[in-house]
């Protein structure tokens, strides 16, 4: 996910959200809001995989 994608997709969670402690969402606000859930925990966990795989631990001698 890019970033302003992701910006955007992180404003929108947040839009719903007041909107659900305030009057309470629409059946399709509430399938919206768990799409986007849904997406952004997908990205995190892709970007954490990501860096996690990229990690090299060395130890004291500098072996791999």
């Amino acid at each position: 996910m890019k970033e302003s994608e992701h910006d955007e997709t992180v404003k929108r969670i947040n839009e719903l959200a007041r909107k659900a402690k305030a009057e309470g969402l629409t059946d399709d606000e509430l399938e919206e809001r768990n799409t986007l859930r849904r997406k952004y925990i997908d990205s995190f966990k892709s970007s954490l995989r990501s860096h996690l795989e990229n990690i090299k631990i060395v130890d004291n001698n500098e072996n791999k």
